[in-house]
């Protein structure tokens, strides 16, 4: 479908620091796919996420958004109309004290036309299961609602690509289950390109594409089955794999031979349950 992020030979430092940030990083996102960033503190990953719509410039390298560099500060309105952001804390993006009204926000800034306005914001907190909530105070919601209305904000600008910087680092495991359901509902039913920074191995699982950083660099790139696949290199990195993983190799080691890109626990335990059923009729017979 051809790429709507590209990064040409990107490095980055922050003027106060001593060591790029970001290190010659070439990387094209495609439109309608689901990417995960997965990393652990400082590899990286968040500064790469604020360069796909210029909130922060590359020191060399380019960065094109839909064909736009983002180095060109006539066109940085249209980039950001087309790569919205959503971070970690959703209190630091809700604005107004009553849903609707948060989310409408956006929009009004945009000039949008009030009745193109209402059908945004019907439609978006649609999107992520919180229009019964519509007229709701948002200090009143959990931190997983607070956070989809967060993005239903982003959502109401209609951008073609939704980039969340760890929007589940401050949730507990039901807020992160019910962010990460919306995001995967909003690439997969909608056909919205979303790229997913995080740090939590688990919530990449069901990414088209897998992308870990280090030290400012990418350390793998692929599909999530082929990446965990390879546990020697992903615990180098200090990062974890899915448990799945970790119990199809320790069964190999011990002779089984089972697919090593199982990741759901689902799978994992029926093919499991068929190796175990062939070895019995294998000794049986």
């Amino acid at each position: 479908m051809g790429a709507i992020v590209e990064f040409e030979h990107v490095t980055f430092r922050y003027p106060e620091e001593s060591r790029d940030i970001l290190c010659d990083i070439c990387l094209s996102i495609e439109k309608g796919s689901f990417t995960a960033v997965l990393g652990h503190n400082g590899s990286g990953k968040s500064t790469l996420a604020k360069h796909m719509n210029g909130i922060l410039l590359p020191t060399q390298g380019k960065v094109f958004v839909a064909g736009l560099c983002t180095a060109d500060e006539d066109r940085i309105l249209e980039i950001r109309h087309t790569v919205g952001m959503v971070f970690q804390n959703p209190d630091n993006q809700i604005v107004a004290n009553v849903v609707e009204e948060d989310v409408a926000f956006a929009p009004e800034n945009l000039g949008v036309p009030s009745e193109e306005i209402r059908q945004r914001v019907d439609d978006a907190l649609r999107l992520v299961d919180m229009y019964e909530y519509r007229r709701h105070a948002p200090h009143l919601l959990s931190g997983g609602q607070k956070q989809r209305v967060a993005i239903a904000g982003v959502l109401a600008m209609q951008p073609e690509l939704i980039v969340l910087d760890e929007p589940t680092a401050m949730l507990d495991p039901k807020g992160r289950a019910e962010v990460i359901s919306t995001v995967q509902r909003l690439c997969r039913e909608n056909g919205m390109t979303v790229v997913l920074i995080t740090h939590h191995m688990d919530e990449c699982i069901d990414a088209d594409r897998l992308i870990v950083m280090s030290n400012g660099r990418i350390a793998a790139d692929g599909s999530p089955a082929e990446v965990f696949s390879h546990v020697k290199e992903m615990e180098d990195e200090g990062l974890d794999v899915p448990e799945t993983v970790r119990i199809v190799r320790d069964l190999n080691d011990c002779g089984f031979v089972l697919p090593t890109d199982l990741l759901h626990t689902e799978e994992c335990a029926d093919a499991i349950a068929a190796a175990v059923l062939q070895r019995r009729a294998a000794w049986q017979s």
